[in-house]
């Protein structure tokens, strides 16, 4: 697959589509709840998208609005009518872009520390929303501009958007399949023993609300990590995620006892240790942000139905930081000193 940006606007042009369409629900469906057999009639949307036209009127059905949990009976007439895209509130901003792949469906990123994914209170624009609208205008037609998922401002890696509502659907689906396949190299404080699954919800922090936390009845979350190297008092590991919850595998790992290394918010701060390296112990005081890394991207291309599968190496910040523990672990193992 080439990077680069797919550059025949024409054909890559979503337009918004104002022709009402209509169908007739099929005996077959009865029995369904209406969200369900709707996606089965329009496959190239969601069912949450469907639900949301339904609500907002959009969507009819023998010209009612019913519920997304009304029951079908078959040979209903539904009616779709979508309105023209809304004028973006992000605007486009000349921001560069590491591109690892782009095509006429998906376009995939590797998103640098520091970069905003989304605009919100405090970044209204720096983000990569304006970038994306900058290098492909027609995200502009697409909810979120095209992306399907996220990655905290300090996270580095993989990201993929989607270009038309049809991969938008399709990555949607395999996201809430658990079929898109994520790993991410972790840098965490401790030695733990081996690798594991951590299956513990997910949610606000009970407290403080800027914070996540293990809570009961908070959102099923399953992390598994495995162990790449063992440091003087730190550990590599790669982490691979069914599911994909707010600052997870910070909030797993910490749970566990091995918090991300840099990572304040949820006890990774840097800890001095007694016999470490000079070089080692400032490259460890320097790194001003949590060492996590999207390495690893899977998924089925929308439009080809190819397994595809995207790898970054490490940021060089990461690296140098590796590098240096590194140094430090074998300078440990020379001299005898107990890990």
């Amino acid at each position: 697959m080439t990077p680069g940006f797919y550059n025949n606007a024409a054909a890559a042009r979503v337009v918004p589509m104002t022709e009402p369409r209509s169908a007739i629900l099929p005996a077959e469906l009865a029995g369904l709840r209406l969200d369900a057999a709707l996606a089965r009639v329009f496959g190239e949307y969601s069912r949450s998208q469907l639900s949301q036209w339904l609500r907002e009127g959009a969507l009819t059905v023998d010209g009612r609005q019913p519920k997304p949990r009304t029951t079908v009976h078959g040979g209903e007439e539904v009616r779709l009518v979508l309105p023209d895209a809304p004028e973006p509130e992000s605007q486009a901003e000349d921001i560069a872009l590491d591109v690892v792949h782009a095509d006429a469906a998906i376009i995939v990123i590797n998103k640098p520390a520091g970069l905003v994914v989304h605009p919100a209170a405090g970044h209204r624009s720096g983000t990569l929303v304006n970038a994306l609208l900058h290098h492909a205008p027609e995200l502009a037609a697409l909810p979120r501009a095209g992306i399907v998922h996220r990655l905290d401002k300090e996270t580095t890696g993989l990201l993929v958007v989607a270009r038309t509502p049809a991969a938008q659907t399709s990555l949607v689906r395999q996201l809430q399949q658990r079929s898109v396949h994520r790993e991410y190299r972790a840098l965490v404080h401790g030695l733990p023993i081996s690798g594991g699954t951590i299956d513990l919800p997910i949610g606000r922090h009970p407290v403080d609300r800027k914070r996540m936390a293990v809570v009961s009845g908070g959102r099923p979350a399953v992390s598994h990590y495995r162990v790449l190297k063992r440091l003087r008092v730190h550990t590599l590991i790669a982490v691979h995620l069914d599911t994909g919850r707010t600052h997870q595998i910070r909030v797993h790992m910490a749970q566990a006892g091995f918090p991300v290394v840099g990572d304040p918010t949820y006890g990774g701060r840097p800890r001095p240790v007694r016999g470490m390296m000079a070089a080692a112990a400032q490259a460890l005081a320097a790194f001003r942000r949590q060492a996590l890394h999207a390495a690893v991207l899977g998924l089925v291309h929308p439009v080809t139905g190819d397994e595809c599968r995207f790898e970054v190496p490490l940021p060089p910040d990461f690296q140098v930081l590796l590098d240096a523990l590194e140094l430090d672990a074998e300078a440990g193992d020379a001299s005898g000193d107990a890990r």
